[in-house]
């Protein structure tokens, strides 16, 4: 039973590497004159740049919460 469960996972991850790889490949053709305006007037590193404030954010808070369950995790009668 686990040998077909493990057979399962792998065939369905293979699958959806395909289909990741195919879409990267789809994305590739097309023009996207949005992109082109805001890459020639300059505002696309405006969006680069907000981006990476969320993304670092994130990243803060998800290093804060794991301090903080460790904290409490020490305390934690065992």
């Amino acid at each position: 039973m686990l040998k077909r469960k493990c057979m399962n996972w792998k065939k369905l991850s293979a699958n959806l590497m395909c289909l990741l790889f195919s879409i990267g490949a789809f994305a590739q053709t097309q023009d996207v004159p949005m992109a082109d305006g805001m890459r020639a007037e300059g505002k696309i590193y405006v969006v680069v740049a907000i981006i990476l404030v969320i993304l670092f954010g994130l990243i803060g808070y998800l290093v804060f919460l794991d301090r903080k369950l460790t904290q409490l995790e020490k305390r934690m009668p065992k």
